[in-house]
Parts: C-alpha cells; sequence; structure tokens
C-alpha cells in the first residue's frame, strides 16, 4: 500500500511539476486559488497572480521568475517589486540574502516618494510601504520582521475586508512572532484566527492552509490544523515545499506513513526544480523529514536511500553548509533509531553535536567509557561557547549521564557494590536534568533535537533500573511531546509488563504494532505479538498492511 501510493505521488509531481520556462496559465490550478486584483496590466497581471502564488507556498525561486516577468511586460507595475522583495529569505530562518530586499525596491524608485507614485491605489501603497518597513529596517532581523509586521497590520486595519492583505498580514505575524518572546504564542494564535477565517472562505488559498499549519505547529494546537494540512497536500503540488509542509502537522499525529510519502513528494518536485546554483533547502528540508519518517516505520533500506539522496545533494552543491549538515545528522539518526551502536564511529575532531550524541551514545551502551567521556566532554565545550544552545547541554547530560549509569553497571556486574551507587545516581540526575531542560523550551515541532528524545532515553534507563513507575510516565509524557513514537510506545508497553498491568502493556503493544505490525522480523515484534495475544496481533497486522 504505501509503495503503491509513493508510486503515485512521484507519478504525480511529475505530471504537475514543470520546468520554470514552461509555465502556462495551467499551471494556476497547480499553486492554489486567490483573487489579488491590481493595476497590473492584464499580461502583467498574470504573471503576477503566479508570483503570488509561489509565494504564499515559499516557492522563491519560481515566485521571483514570475515577478520579474511582471516587471519585464510592465516596467513601473510596481506590486511586481513588492512581491520580488519577499522572495529572497525565508520569513522564519536566518536571512539568506538580507540586502536584496533594498535592492529590489531601488529598483522600482530611488525613494519612498518615487516608488510610492508608481502604486496607483492606497492599498498599493501599503503594500509597498510594508516591503520598505522590511527592507530599510536595520537589522537584526526580528527588528525587520516585527516592523513588516507593524506595517501589515496597519495596512488591515485599513482593509479589513482584503483577503489577500489578510493572508500576508497573518504571515508576517508568523515571522514576527520569532522575535516576539514570550509573546510568540500569542502572535501565531492570532495569526492562526486570521487564516482559519480565510480557509472557511476557500478551502484552496494556499496561504490560508499554509499560515494554519505554520501557526499551530506544536503538539497542543496542532489538531487545530490536520484538516489545512491534509487539503494543503493536495493545493499546490508545483511548490516542493507545499508538498512538505503538511508533514509539520502529520508528525504532531504520528502519521509517519504521511511523514514519509509526502517528503518523498517534495523531494521528487524539488529535484524536478533545482538548477545549478540554487540553494538546495527543499531537498535537504524533505530528505530530513522523510527519513525521519521512514525510521518510524522501522523502513530501515529506505532510510538508507535518503541517506545516499542527500551525499548527492552535498556533491552537487560543493561548500553548501546544510548539504554536508544534513548528511551528517541522517547519518546520526540512523544509529540512534535502529540501536545500531556497532556502526558508530570513533570521537574525531570536527564532529557536529548530532554525530557527537550518536558517538556518546553508542559508545557508552558498547561500555567504552573513555570515547562516551571524550564525546561528552566535546559537547560541554560546544554548550560552553553557546550557552544559549539548550539543545547541546540536553545532548551533553544524555551521553554523560548514560555514561555514569553504565559505568555503575559495570562496577555492579563486576560484584563493585561500594561503586555502584555513586556513580548510579550521578547518572540517574544527569538524565533527570535533561528532561528538566527540554520542558523549559517550546514543544518539539518536528523530527527530535536533540537527535534521541530525553524523556525516551531517561525512561529506557530507569526502566532498566527498575523504576518501573517513573519510567512508565515519562515514556507518557514522550508521547505528548511526541505522539506514537515506535520506541516510546515499546518502553511503556515494557514498564507496564514489569508493573504487572498486562492489560495497559496490551494497548501499547497494540499501538506499536499499528506502526510496526508487519516487520516480523523485528525482535520488538515478536515482543509485542506475544504481548498482545493472538487475535490482536493478527488484527494488527490486516490493519497494517490495508
Amino acid at each position: 500500500m504505501v509503495l503503491k501510493l509513493r508510486q503515485f505521488i512521484t507519478g504525480l509531481v511529475c505530471l504537475l511539476v514543470v520546468p520554470i520556462s514552461a509555465v502556462n496559465s495551467a499551471e494556476l490550478e497547480s499553486i492554489g486559488s486567490f483573487d489579488f486584483p491590481t493595476s497590473g496590466s492584464p499580461a502583467a497581471q498574470e504573471h503576477f497572480l503566479r508570483g503570488v502564488g509561489y509565494l504564499h507556498s515559499f516557492g522563491w525561486v519560481q515566485a521571483r521568475h514570475e515577478f520579474r516577468l511582471a516587471q519585464e511586460v510592465q516596467p513601473d507595475f510596481a506590486m511586481a517589486y513588492w512581491g520580488e522583495a519577499f522572495t529572497y529569505n525565508h520569513p522564519l530562518l536566518a536571512e539568506w540574502e538580507p540586502d536584496a530586499p533594498a535592492e529590489v525596491l531601488n529598483r522600482l524608485g530611488d525613494s519612498t516618494e518615487e516608488r510610492l507614485a508608481k502604486a496607483p491605489t492606497e492599498r498599493e501603497k501599503g503594500f509597498v510601504r510594508a516591503a520598505e518597513a522590511y527592507a530599510f529596517t536595520p537589522p537584526p532581523v526580528g527588528q525587520r520582521r516585527t516592523a513588516w509586521m507593524l506595517a501589515m497590520r496597519d495596512l488591515y486595519d485599513a482593509f479589513p475586508e482584503d483577503r489577500e492583505v489578510q493572508a500576508f498580514y497573518a504571515v508576517s505575524l508568523i515571522s514576527a512572532a520569532t522575535a516576539a518572546g514570550d509573546q510568540r504564542d500569542r502572535f501565531n494564535m492570532l495569526a492562526g484566527s486570521l487564516a482559519l477565517e480565510l480557509f472557511r472562505e476557500n478551502e484552496n488559498h494556499p496561504g490560508a492552509a499554509h499560515y494554519i499549519i505554520h501557526a499551530f505547529d506544536d503538539p497542543v494546537h496542532a489538531p487545530i490544523a490536520l484538516a489545512a494540512a491534509k487539503k494543503y497536500a493536495e493545493i499546490a503540488p508545483a511548490v516542493a515545499h507545499a508538498r512538505h509542509m503538511p508533514t509539520h502537522i502529520f508528525i504532531q499525529h504520528g502519521m509517519w506513513e504521511e511523514v514519509a510519502q509526502w517528503n518523498e513528494s517534495s523531494f521528487q518536485a524539488a529535484q524536478e526544480l533545482w538548477q545549478p546554483g540554487d540553494r538546495p533547502n527543499d531537498l535537504n528540508h524533505s530528505s530530513d523529514w522523510g527519513q525521519y519518517g521512514d525510521l518510524q516505520l522501522a523502513n530501515y533500506d529506505r532510510a538508507q536511500v535518503w541517506i545516499e539522496r542527500a551525499r548527492q545533494v552535498a556533491a552537487d552543491n560543493p561548500g553548501d553548509a546544510r548539504s554536508a549538515d544534513t548528511v551528517r545528522t541522517l547519518q546520526a539518526r540512523f544509529i540512534i533509531e535502529t540501536g545500531r551502536w556497532h556502526t558508530t564511529p570513533p570521537v574525531t575532531d570536527g564532529m557536529n553535536a548530532h554525530e557527537l550524541l550518536a558517538t556518546g551514545l553508542g559508545a557508552a551502551y558498547q561500555n567504552d567509557l573513555d570515547s562516551a567521556s571524550q564525546a561528552a566532554d566535546r559537547l560541554a565545550e560546544m554548550a560552553e561557547g553557546s550557552p544559549d544552545n539548550t539543545n547541546l547541554k540536553i545532548s551533553q547530560l544524555l551521553v554523560a549521564g548514560l555514561a555514569k549509569y553504565r559505568e555503575a553497571f559495570a562496577h555492579a556486574a563486576h560484584g563493585m557494590s561500594e561503586a555502584f551507587a555513586p556513580a548510579r545516581q550521578e547518572g540517574l540526575e544527569m538524565l533527570a536534568e535533561a528532561v528538566r531542560l527540554d520542558e523549559t523550551r517550546r514543544l518539539p515541532n518536528g523530527a527530535p533535537n536533540p537527535l534521541k528524545p530525553a524523556h525516551e532515553l531517561a525512561g529506557e534507563i530507569l526502566l532498566q533500573d527498575g523504576q518501573h513507575g517513573q519510567a512508565a510516565a515519562l515514556f507518557q509524557q514522550s508521547l505528548l511531546r511526541m505522539p506514537n513514537r515506535p520506541w516510546s510506545l515499546l518502553g511503556l508497553a515494557r514498564s507496564y509488563v514489569q508493573m504487572g498491568d498486562e492489560d495497559a502493556a496490551a494497548e501499547a503493544y497494540q499501538q506499536l504494532l499499528a506502526v510496526w505490525g508487519d516487520k516480523n522480523e523485528l525482535p520488538e515484534v515478536i515482543e509485542a505479538n506475544r504481548g498482545v495475544g493472538p487475535t490482536q496481533a493478527a488484527d494488527s497486522q490486516t490493519n497494517n498492511s490495508q
């Protein structure tokens, strides 16, 4: 079923994604539907509308191409320059080309007065002012995003019934939320409410569905966005990011087949569109998320394919740091999610945090405590150099805590009881501190970072330590933060077994089999089948094969 659906999606993408040079009016059907009247000529307006459609889905290169074509048709078309100004930097990530928006607007005119003179309506002047607010506000980027949001708020106040004003006000709020501190959730909720209103009126509006997903991208609010995510998966197939974006909500529901499938389609779309010199961000992002989905399904051969693809992307983009880091991340995640600790490389200079985590955990599990300590020390140095990076500190605590506990375990195995208690307690305290730190952060909104969830690892060690009730509580919390993770389901089931709660254990095993039920070769599946009984196990395998 999964393979057939993936083949269908790949075929769909090949049909819908056309080279930029061959864009025609039919392509409007594959980027969504919306109404954005302007003062542009009919020919310029056609390119402008395509550009806006791509812009709503963060199809930067495609959008820029269309806005520039609109400028060629009508050189003084102010809105075409407005659109192009927002195609150089992602509204949520670090800026790529901070000077480009100002350069675009300066092509339209040398001053605000000259630029506004080319925008014949007050509404269009408002859009230009908003672009100026972003382009000419001094850094840092959070200040620029806030200025953009404030300008869009003014425009929305002036034109509250204009749906495109509303859509771009929503995305400006999501962008400004990244710099809003403790007001972040308020900004996102307001953006989400605006996007939901748009979505109720027009389910095919690409910005409405897209911005709903961004606004509610956390485990608590994700259910609000599920309908939009399912719809967005079919709204804008011409844009690779639009194929990926629904999986931000699917991952929050533990919908692993959808996470893997739609990132496969996103990768195919990005690959069709990529040209030498383009940023390979969509290729890297879909590889990252697609591999995570396949690993949760225990599709380990597919997970290896993602690594090979990432290596090819890195080879095609020499010097691109993100491409190189994606390869390293995928390799480290494969080791951690499969538990193939014998494949962990030795600690070397230049390892990043993900590699050090995988190597450190692997060394600890293989009782190579010196290597585990080296990995923990490197992570500690990195954390000291980046005190605001909580991921580094959590990673260090996970490696150090596991290594210390394994040291105690080794002492106990050799009858050295006097050395067991202090090391054991120190290791458990480190793991508890990693959990505490993790809970001070925003809730997860993607694959785990660090690659091994703190709650899950701490639960596994407490289970080994005989603290079954506390282990169960950690696995339950892990599943609230990252629903349907198989390793947390397995840990929860094992905790209940040790607590003597057979019904609760069978329920957890049943949930695990709903994900892994067709992987009969896995020892964890054999265990789960024993735990639920033959009838329930057969039901799980039947459901999984459908």
